[in-house]
Parts: structure tokens; C-alpha cells; sequence
């Protein structure tokens, strides 16, 4: 069941708190579950807790396998839902622990929860990008994680609408336009990492989930 209305993140920051530039340790209470049960419902809470126990037991998977584990994860544990269904907005990119809670999201938001669930896994932020590209078959904009063994590697594509990585030069339906991560924003291409433009603060829904994330946490430390 879903619920379309923001999860209030006062206790659960308390004990999860999920900065954009840096991600704190995963690390989600008993009272944290039982708010999230509470307020949403006990498939709620195991999504939650399924997510928990990826990151504690998989920290010492090869990268690729790591890729693989959490790709899967989040394709198969949420729902496709545009934002204005869901939020009620044209366009709202959810924390990763929002996302489960509400068991739906848009690609941004399976993109994000990627990203920061392979950050918590260990591995490196100037491997992964948040893409932006173009669905040509939907003749539509759509979002991807993008994974860099290396910088000038063909980078690995993790998609919601399919469930088999593939690289970027596979992956003919996808017309890259920019990257970004917590580090930078890039003009992105299929060979190499693009020519980096900026910060990723010039792009304003970053910059805004990173400001109301830091305004909640401040929130739930002050109580």
C-alpha cells in the first residue's frame, strides 16, 4: 500500500542521517522501524530493514557483484510512480530511506538510492554519476546511475527499466546529456567520463534535497 504524503524524518534522522555531499554510517533503529511502521506499514519497515542488512553484510563484495546486489534491489523492491502521483509535485527527488518508506519513486529517485547505497557499500563517489539522458523510445528524459571502473572506462549503466547491466555503448536506446555527483557536473558522453562544467551545486534540485535534508537533520538533533 502506498501512501502519498512525505515521511516525516524527525525521529528517523535522529538516527539515519544522509547529507548529500557525505553519507553517515547506515545505521536504523528499532524506534526508527517502529515509526516507519507506524506510520506507513510493516512491508514499509521490511523494505527498510532488507536495505539495512544489504549494506551491513555486502561491504566486502567485488565492486561488479555490489552493482549487481543493488540494482536488483531497488528494481524489485519499488515501484514505478511519476512524482506528480506521488508527491503531488511535477518534480521531487526523495531520499533513498523516503523512497522505500513510500515503496514507490521516479527514475531520479531510483538513481539517488543507488548512488548512495553503493557510496555506504564503499565504494568510491568518483566511480559513480547520476545521468541525465534521453529515453529515446520513450522519446523522453530519464535518469540512470553510471558506474567508472576507470575514467576513461565505458561506464556501466544501472537502469529501472531493466534489470541487466549493461555498458553505455550497449545501451543504443540512451542519448547521455550531463553527470553528476556530489563532486561535480559533467557533460556526459558514452566513451569516458565528459567534460566537467561545474559543481553540482548549479543544478537546483540537488542543491534543494541537500539544503531540506541538512534542515531536517538539524531538526532531529535539536529535539
Amino acid at each position: 500500500m502506498l501512501f502519498k504524503r512525505p515521511l516525516s524524518l524527525l525521529l528517523i534522522l535522529k538516527c539515519l542521517i544522509l547529507s548529500l555531499p557525505l553519507v553517515a554510517d547506515l545505521n536504523i533503529s528499532t524506534r526508527v522501524l517502529d515509526n516507519i511502521e507506524a506510520q506507513y506499514n510493516k512491508f514499509a519497515r521490511q523494505r527498510v530493514e532488507d536495505w539495512q542488512k544489504l549494506v551491513d553484510e555486502n561491504k566486502d563484495l567485488p565492486e561488479a557483484e555490489k552493482l549487481a546486489l543493488v540494482n536488483q534491489f531497488f528494481n524489485t523492491n519499488v515501484l514505478f510512480i511519476d512524482d506528480i502521483d506521488l508527491w503531488n509535485k511535477k518534480d521531487y527527488w526523495a531520499t533513498p530511506l523516503e523512497m522505500l518508506s513510500i515503496g514507490g519513486g521516479d527514475c531520479e529517485d531510483y538513481s539517488i538510492a543507488k548512488y548512495f547505497t553503493l557510496k555506504e557499500l564503499g565504494v568510491d563517489e568518483d566511480k559513480l554519476r547520476i545521468t541525465y539522458v534521453k529515453a529515446k523510445e520513450l522519446n523522453q528524459a530519464h535518469m540512470v546511475l553510471t558506474y567508472f571502473k576507470t575514467k576513461r572506462s565505458v561506464p556501466l549503466v544501472l537502469d529501472n527499466l531493466i534489470t541487466e547491466i549493461k555498458p553505455a555503448s550497449q545501451r543504443n536506446d540512451l542519448t547521455p546529456v550531463y553527470s553528476f555527483n556530489g563532486t561535480g557536473l559533467w557533460l556526459a558522453k558514452s566513451r569516458g567520463e565528459g567534460q566537467r562544467v561545474g559543481g553540482s551545486s548549479r543544478l537546483s534540485l540537488w542543491q534543494d534535497l541537500e539544503k531540506r535534508m541538512q534542515k531536517q537533520a538539524e531538526e532531529a538533533i535539536s529535539e
